[in-house]
């Protein structure tokens, strides 16, 4: 059984403070592949609301592939449902820091099932789309038609990180989720334990990501992670 209360507890990693009030969903992100990538800041700023600021990691910019097992996620005082609640995700994200909050907006999100797809975007207001996705332990395929997106990979997952870099740290340990939705600015505050990270080689990756002039195709990532999961919590969303 999950301890809420001791995750609650461990906040000695965060960079800023938990949020006031009461945690609204609770979730699991499991067996998550990192793929970054580095990207111009030109390039990326056409593709970001001007009212998100652009974080930056030593003037580097960063876009992640982040490919992963969603489960368990439910309401505050709601069971999870399995068929809607546990489904594989693929979203493609950039780095903000608005407020000294540092945070992630997404680029592009994909999900495994049609109902869990429709359910997430419409209570979340991220931009959740169907895509056909396959993965075993070793191996993480998916295929959007409808933006000819495509992802497969395969690859081997060693011993975890004994020291961290900050760049790891940086890329991780985000606290924030920043959306844009009608003209309108929001953050949802997230909260879980910090990130344990292992190395990883990537055997095989065929990629064909591409939005706005973000070309992903046929890139080896500049630094690749691996984590077992985390256990998150989640507040409601503020407008800003």
């Amino acid at each position: 059984m999950t301890d809420i209360n001791d995750i609650l507890s461990t906040t000695s990693h965060r960079p800023f403070e938990l949020p006031v009030g009461q945690w609204k969903y609770y979730q699991e992100w499991n067996n998550a592949l990192f793929l970054h990538w580095t990207i111009p800041f030109g390039i990326l700023r056409k593709c970001v609301p001007d009212n998100f600021n652009i974080d930056t990691f030593n003037g580097k910019c960063y876009v992640s592939l982040v490919a992963f097992s969603m489960q368990k996620i439910r309401p505050r005082y709601l069971p999870s449902i399995s068929f809607i609640s546990d489904f594989d995700e693929i979203n493609l994200r950039t780095y903000i820091d608005n407020d000294n909050k540092k945070g992630v907006y997404f680029l592009n999100i994909e999900s495994e099932k049609l109902l869990s797809t429709f359910i997430a975007k419409s209570l979340s207001g991220l931009p959740y789309q169907k895509s056909k996705i396959k993965r075993t332990e070793k191996k993480y395929t998916s295929t959007n038609n409808s933006k000819g997106f495509h992802l497969d990979t395969e690859f081997e997952i060693k011993q975890e990180l004994e020291r961290k870099t900050e760049l790891d740290k940086w890329l991780t340990e985000r606290y924030c989720l920043y959306l844009d939705k009608n003209n309108e600015f929001f953050r949802y505050d997230i909260h879980h334990k910090e990130w344990k990270i292992k190395n990883i080689d990537i055997r095989q990756l065929n990629l064909n990501y591409k939005i706005g002039d973000i070309d992903l195709s046929d890139r080896q990532p500049s630094l690749t992670h691996y984590s077992d999961g985390v256990k998150v919590i989640a507040w409601r969303r503020q407008k800003l």
